[in-house]
């Protein structure tokens, strides 16, 4: 299963969720505000999308509104007050896609 896990500037929590998952399922990340935002062939790539909050959630439906009907979009509601591989992060993280996994939304 190919998962793309999105948040605004990609720095710390996105690209530290596909750090964490790429064992488990083919990752990917991106931002929505930063130099190189997500295009519609990454989103196209992934069979779920993944974000961070309900904000970038809403903001995909606004830049990407064919796909946004189209793929499976979950929030993980991880504020952005984390720094990249923080072992804070990564336990939420991991709690949170086990929750996923368990409701079999993954």
């Amino acid at each position: 299963m190919k998962l793309l896990f999105i948040c605004n500037q990609n720095k710390n929590r996105s690209t530290t969720a596909e750090e964490m998952m790429k064992t488990k399922f083919e990752t990917k990340s991106a931002g929505l505000f930063n130099e190189k935002p997500v295009q519609e062939r990454t989103i196209a790539w992934a069979d779920v999308v993944i974000v961070m909050e309900d904000a970038q959630r809403k903001e995909l439906a606004k830049r990407f509104p064919k796909q946004y009907l189209q793929k499976k979009i979950l929030t993980l509601n991880i504020p952005d007050v984390y720094s990249y591989n923080q072992q804070a992060l990564k336990e939420i993280i991991s709690r949170k896609m086990k929750e996923l996994v368990n409701q079999a939304m993954l």
